[in-house]
């Protein structure tokens, strides 16, 4: 059965970090680009950060440039989300999910496989 695993959410306080997780299990990530996805509540969803399927390419969304860092561990079969200098306006949960491409603005061609999210809540 294909699927994405996230995993590493909590609650931080402000300026505080995190590292977030999406395990795949009934596929290889190495031939798919990954991104983070996330929502808060009452808004819509919007991209965080990708990694093309080689690692080579990420992009992230403005909003989390420079404290955040999207990377691969091919071992694991598992795509890293790096959250650092976390703000309260970065609560919300957070997906990861299987695409075609990494581009601009996360756009990530045809998206097929979703993880059921993870939990996190930055708070003092």
């Amino acid at each position: 059965q294909l699927q994405l695993v996230e995993s590493g959410g909590g609650l931080v306080q402000p300026g505080g970090s995190l590292r977030l997780s999406c395990a795949a299990s009934g596929f290889t990530l190495d031939y798919y680009a990954i991104g983070w996805f996330r929502q808060a509540p009452g808004k819509e969803r919007e991209g965080v950060s990708c990694i093309s399927s080689s690692g080579i390419f990420t992009n992230y969304a403005d909003f989390v440039k420079g404290r955040f860092t999207i990377s691969r561990d091919r071992a694991k079969n598992t795509v890293h989300l790096q959250m650092n200098s976390l703000k309260p306006e970065d609560t919300a949960v957070y997906y990861c999910v299987r695409g075609t491409m990494c581009g601009r603005s996360i756009v990530m061609g045809d998206m097929d496989y979703w993880g059921k999210g993870t939990h996190v809540t930055v708070s003092s």
